[in-house]
């Protein structure tokens, strides 16, 4: 943990919100918010099997033509949603489901990449140690969602 994670600073030496929890699991530092659920804290990138997919650079998210998507520091995200429970199993695959959901939803990606989307996320959930059952449900629920959404 560097000395302004411990300290409570922003890289700027502004202090952070003294309800503000630091959490570091699977390799991703984040923390809690208020508004939003949670903010990474570092950078997180993860090679993607999307052929076709355009380069796509927004002020959080860059998907770059040598199939890795980008989740830059700073970026804030509501974590997993439904009626399910936040956990470390559940983290890295909620972050990048979101970004690619993020893309999607403001038209810088195809909705075709909606499915890959949320076979990602299963991925991930199993690879950080989410129960098979669990992750099976996750994903029917994500797919059910996307399907009546239209996408």
């Amino acid at each position: 943990m560097t000395r302004q994670l411990r300290e409570g600073l922003f890289d700027n030496g502004t202090a952070l919100a003294s309800d503000t929890r630091f959490i570091k699991e699977n390799d991703m530092k984040y923390r809690s918010l208020k508004h939003w659920k949670y903010e990474l804290l570092e950078q997180m990138e993860v090679l993607v099997e999307m052929p076709g997919a355009p380069l796509i650079e927004t002020e959080y998210i860059f998907l770059t033509l040598k199939r890795r998507l980008v989740v830059q520091t700073r970026y804030a995200w509501d974590g997993p949603s439904g009626p399910t429970i936040d956990t470390k199993t559940f983290m890295r695959g909620s972050l990048f489901h979101d970004a690619l959901c993020q893309l999607i939803g403001e038209g810088l990606l195809d909705k075709k990449y909606r499915k890959y989307a949320d076979k990602l996320l299963r991925q991930h959930c199993l690879e950080d140690g989410m129960s098979k059952f669990r992750a099976w449900y996750v994903y029917q629920s994500v797919r059910l969602y996307s399907r009546l959404k239209g996408m």
